[in-house]
């Protein structure tokens, strides 16, 4: 016999419909290697975070962990947290998001205008507090927590989903390099695990924003100008098996310039688009020629209008970029 399982909803979701984002070649440098960049900005909400919430929503609905009327909880600095509040708002289910004081206004608000809640903890808590106050108001709620630093599907989302898009768009569907910052990990892990299991001699490279010490107001990362990477956070990047992986650190002054390099050929990315990309170029250069490197431009650049990435962008010196 059957388990049960319930049907999507189906009035008015457009997530079903949704194309595969594109993978385009990117070389900002004329003597530099050539990068795949996956453009997940181009998701609904404007990041990768749309494949898990999606991933993640409906498998639960599916399994009935969430129900018609019920609510999502979950810790989240920003892109994780406005995915699940459109996905809960296509869904037809109450959203609501943790974070850290002192995250920008742009990602409050973006929730709230999907209908979401915002509950705030203090700047000092950290994304370890917001997790703490999730688990408590889903306990009190009996709401569902996805708990995306911990869960697999978080990885399996983009095993079955991103990865698969990867392959079927790089030119003779090889990957010998996949590049990625890592907050939950999941991206990073699934990516590598849909290239290894396709039969790719794939290496996973893992970028690191690195400044100074210290804690980023909103996610604890190396570097508090990179949001979304996170130091020691996520279960899923280390349980993951991916034999040979290098980690690569980046100053993160060279991500915000690749940043805005970026948007000035017309992508508008944030500052983890930056990072990767530069991570990606070093990568390349240690695979070798010909090697086929694929990284992803994680999230839309509206999401740090107030930060310094727009506020204070440096000036383009004649006749090339910053």
């Amino acid at each position: 016999m059957r388990p049960p399982c319930r049907p999507l909803p189906a009035d008015g979701r457009f997530l079903q419909a949704i194309a595969p984002t594109p993978l385009v070649p990117v070389r900002l440098e004329a003597d530099g290697p050539t990068i795949w960049c996956k453009l997940e900005f181009l998701n609904p909400s404007g990041s990768t975070k749309d494949r898990i919430a999606r991933y993640m929503l409906e498998k639960a609905w599916r399994l009935g962990e969430l129900s018609p009327g019920g609510e999502v909880v979950e810790a989240s600095s920003g892109s994780t947290s406005i995915a699940l509040a459109l996905a809960s708002a296509q869904m037809g289910v109450r959203f609501t998001a943790v974070m850290p004081e002192g995250v920008t206004g742009e990602r409050v608000l973006t929730i709230r205008a999907y209908g979401g809640n915002v509950v705030l903890v203090p700047k000092e808590a950290g994304v370890r507090g917001a997790i703490l106050k999730a688990e408590e108001i889903a306990r009190e709620r009996k709401a569902f927590a996805p708990r995306q630093f911990e869960n697999p599907d978080n990885a399996e989302a983009h095993r079955v989903w991103t990865g698969q898009e990867v392959l079927s768009q790089i030119p003779g569907g090889l990957v010998h390099g996949v590049v990625s910052g890592v907050g939950t990990g999941g991206t990073v892990v699934g990516l590598y695990q849909a290239f290894a299991e396709a039969g790719c001699p794939v290496t996973a490279f893992i970028a690191r924003p690195i400044a100074g010490l210290g804690c980023d107001i909103e996610c604890c990362s190396f570097s508090p100008r990179v949001p979304g990477v996170v130091d020691g956070m996520s279960k899923l990047y280390r349980d993951a098996d991916m034999p040979g992986r290098v980690e690569l650190d980046v100053s993160d002054d060279e991500a915000m310039r690749t940043a805005r390099a970026l948007i000035r050929r017309g992508f508008p990315v944030g500052p983890s688009s930056g990072l990767n990309y530069v991570a990606a170029v070093e990568a390349a250069r240690r695979l070798g020629p010909g090697a086929q490197v694929v990284t992803v431009f994680p999230d839309r650049m509206e999401r740090y209008f107030s930060t310094e990435l727009i506020q204070h962008p440096q000036p383009t010196p004649p006749g090339g970029e910053t």
